[in-house]
């Protein structure tokens, strides 16, 4: 499944439309940041980019930085593990 919008806010709990705008451009980048780390876009799922998305939401409070999870996850999907 590829990972939308409504995917990734039923996945965290969003709801409503007022954060779609900031919603879409964190999945993007999400999705950029797999693909540039070697991850072929079929192998993307809705889990990672929401667990990307999530670890950027937040107005920074967690300063912008991945998590640990996320980091591993990328990894085994671009090896195909």
């Amino acid at each position: 499944m590829t990972p939308t919008l409504e995917n990734i806010k039923t996945a965290l709990g969003i709801t409503g439309t007022y954060q779609d705008d900031t919603l879409a451009a964190y999945i993007d980048e999400v999705k950029a940041f797999l693909i540039d780390a070697g991850v072929a876009e079929a192998r993307i799922t809705c889990g990672v980019v929401a667990r990307g998305v999530s670890d950027l939401w937040n107005y920074g409070a967690a300063g912008g930085k991945l998590s640990e999870y996320f980091f591993q996850r990328a990894a085994q999907l671009a090896l195909g593990k």
